[in-house]
Formats: C-alpha cells, sequence, structure tokens
C-alpha cells in the first residue's frame, strides 16, 4: 500500500512543560534539515505531533532517515480521513486489506481526542471492526494477541489511521541541553560514547589528539571517518586535530613510565578544556568504561578527572564491551574502529601501567614539568587544526567566528 502520510511522535521532550513548545519547533527544524533530500516532503506540526507529507516520496526511504533524528521517540506511516463515521469506516478497510501479507486476525483500537465526534472510542471500535469483517471473510478478531492492530486517532481536524509503529532514536532533539567536547580517539568506545551524548541533546566538538610521525596519516583520517559518521546523526561537527607529539615525548622523560598513561590523559583534559573555552562547550565526554584498561579504573578515573574543572560525562562507564561494540555496530562506526591503525593513546603504553596512581606523587611530577609544559600545552593549543564535517561528505577548515550551530 502506498502511504500519503508519516505521523512523528515526539520523545523525552514531552515532559518539559513550559518549554514544550520551543522543544518541537527545535525538533520540528532538526527534522526538516535531516529530510532535506527529499524535496518532495511538507509538514504539517501538531501539539505532540509531526506530519509528514510524502508527495510521492518513497516511504522506506524516508522512515530510514527519520529513525535515526534524535528526539523522535517513534514514527508510522498513516492515512487520513474526513472526520465522519463512513469515511474512517472506508480507510480501515483499505489500509486492512492493502496489507502484505495479509493478516488473520485483527483488533481496532480508537482513540477519540477530539470530544465532540458523535461516537465514542467504544461505540467506534464496533462500528469500525464490525466494517472490516463483514469485507473481509477471512479476518478473525482477536483482541488479546491480534497479528495486527488498527489505530484510529480521532483530532479535532482530521483522523489518522495506521497499523505499524516504528521505533526511532529517542531522546532529546540535538542542541537542547547545550554544547560538550568529545574526546575522540581512533577505538570502538569514544564513538559510542557520542552518539549517547547527541542522543541526550548535546552538540558535540570532537577533539582527537595525533603524534605524528609516531602515528600515521591513516590514523588521522580513521578518526576523521568516525567523526564523520557522528556528523550523519548531527548534521555537521566540528572536529579539532591536536598534535600532541612534543608533549607525549615530555612526559616520556619524567622517568615514571607506569605513570605515563596518567600524566597523558590529565594533559589531554587540560587541552581540551581550553579548547572548549573558545567555544563555550560546557562538559568533556569520555569513552571511560569502568575497569576496562588500566585508565578506567576507579582510582585511575579519580586522578586523571581532577586534571578537569569542567564536568566529565562518562556514558560508557556501567557499560561491558560486548555491549558496547553492539552500539557501535548498530550505529555504523565498528568496522572502521577496528581497523588497524595507532593512535597516540596506545604509544609508550608501559608494561605495568599504574592502576591505581598517587595523586601527590602526579602533582610533584606535574610541578616538575612547570612552565615548560605550560607553553607546550599552550602551542598545542594554537596549532590545532579545526574541520567541519558534514553530514554530506563535505569537510574544510573551520572559520574562526562560526560559533552558532542552530
Amino acid at each position: 500500500m502506498e502511504y500519503e502520510l508519516i505521523m512523528v511522535r515526539f520523545g523525552e521532550i514531552t515532559i518539559k512543560g513550559k518549554n514544550r513548545h520551543r522543544f518541537e519547533s527545535l525538533l520540528a527544524y532538526q527534522i526538516k534539515t535531516a529530510l532535506k533530500s527529499f524535496p518532495a516532503l511538507t509538514y504539517e506540526k501538531t501539539l505532540g505531533r509531526l506530519y509528514i507529507r510524502l508527495n510521492g516520496e518513497s516511504y522506506g526511504l524516508v522512515g530510514d532517515r527519520v529513525k535515526d533524528i534524535f528526539g523522535v521517540l517513534s514514527f508510522s506511516p498513516v492515512v487520513k480521513a474526513e472526520q465522519s463515521l463512513d469515511a474512517i469506516r472506508d480507510s480501515a478497510l483499505e489500509l486492512i486489506s492493502g496489507l502484505t501479507p495479509a493478516p488473520k486476525t485483527f483488533k481496532v483500537s480508537v482513540k477519540r481526542a477530539w470530544k465532540q465526534f458523535p461516537h465514542d472510542s467504544v461505540e467506534m471500535n464496533h462500528l469500525v471492526g464490525s466494517h472490516v469483517l463483514r469485507n473481509t471473510p477471512d479476518l478473525k478478531v482477536n483482541v488479546r494477541n491480534p497479528e495486527v492492530e488498527l489505530k484510529i486517532d480521532i483530532q479535532h481536524e482530521n483522523t489518522y489511521l495506521y497499523c505499524e509503529v516504528e521505533k526511532a532514536a529517542g531522546g532529546f532533539p540535538l542542541g537542547m541541553n547545550g554544547k560538550a567536547m568529545l574526546l575522540l580517539s581512533g577505538g570502538i568506545d569514544s564513538p559510542v560514547a557520542g552518539w549517547m551524548a547527541m542522543r541526550k541533546g548535546l552538540v558535540l566538538e570532537a577533539v582527537h589528539f595525533h603524534s605524528y610521525p609516531f602515528t600515521s596519516e591513516q590514523a588521522k583520517e580513521k578518526v576523521i571517518t568516525l567523526a564523520q559518521r557522528l556528523a550523519y546523526y548531527s548534521g555537521k561537527i566540528k572536529i579539532h586535530l591536536v598534535p600532541f607529539t612534543e608533549v607525549q615525548t615530555k612526559l616520556t622523560q619524567t622517568g615514571h613510565d607506569s605513570l605515563i598513561i596518567t600524566l597523558m590523559r590529565r594533559y589531554m583534559l587540560r587541552i581540551t578544556e581550553k579548547l572548549a573555552e573558545q567555544t563555550g562547550a560546557l562538559a568533556i565526554v569520555t569513552g571511560d568504561s569502568l575497569g576496562q584498561v588500566a585508565s578506567q579504573t576507579l582510582g585511575s578515573m579519580n586522578v586523571i578527572g581532577r586534571a578537569a574543572a569542567l564536568p566529565l560525562l562518562r556514558p560508557l562507564v556501567m557499560m561491558d564491551k560486548i555491549d558496547i561494540i553492539k552500539y557501535a555496530e548498530t550505529i555504523g562506526t565498528f568496522e572502521t574502529s577496528i581497523l588497524p591503525f595507532e593512535d597516540c593513546c596506545t604509544l609508550f603504553v608501559p608494561k605495568n601501567p599504574a592502576i591505581n596512581p598517587d595523586l601527590d606523587l602526579v602533582e610533584r611530577i606535574e610541578a616538575h614539568l612547570g612552565e615548560e609544559m605550560d607553553q607546550l600545552v599552550d602551542k598545542a593549543v594554537q596549532e590545532t587544526e579545526t574541520l567541519i564535517l558534514r553530514e554530506e561528505g563535505i569537510s574544510q577548515k573551520a572559520e574562526q567566528k562560526e560559533d552558532e550551530w542552530f
């Protein structure tokens, strides 16, 4: 059957009370932006719903894109009927008759939001169901476990009928909860953490540390590809490519091999905070998962995290690796993440890294590094290359004054 409309249901934004209209408008804008490659589409917004008129566009293609939009709870292909019993019954019969394969059992569920309609919900269940049964001899009613549930939503202007409910990404519209910096490595975890953060309404700017010539251009391109995939969900994303070679080399000269990873990650946070100050970001997102590696024990995360004043958001902190991998496969980052190109996080890894580092010792080492390290940090920030990656695959150097995302 060819559908004419898609009904889009909003997700967590429905709990937002007086701000609800602003959030719904933001989501409607993002839906239109995500679907700009379908020029024939038109839109109608009502309270708690958005209707997309297909106008000949493919429901399958449009639906595949809608399911990945943050803030959309679910959607359905719908048939619109006039506000009369005969029109609703005829549309119900047409919808059921057009299903493939033909169902053997069904039930009718009517929601009468417009209370002036002359028949209540219970009456409509019977009036519509009996009409479908009379005209479909092989179909039976099963109210407990039907193959198909025909849902009828009687609104003030029109009545909408549908049988399918497709799950979507859910969460909040992108940008609703501010901006954060994502520490993006070439591994499996950080892109998943980024996707989860965007799902909760955060605009992200990615930060990647590279140590050329110790790391290859292929490793850098791998991370850009991962960020490009995140741009599919957000429309576009900035990625800051930070030269970390001099900082990392200086840390290897401290004589405290077991603390190299701890020190390295603390300086990564300091550099990221300086970039956050320039962009107005209010948090840092990491792919840490508790106990997964030496730097992600509770003791290590405590010492590393104290280097940052901004909140550290760790979406994966309680997740098992197997679950993180499932998410990576679902969002389309896994195959890129497992490409065998080293990033700076895998360089200079000691045989016995500290799993419970001493904060006092770490701070004494950093104090001894003094102004020279501060200068290297500032230099890394100044030499950072920033790209804008768009959903369409176009990348460019960021303009310094481009600070508005939506």
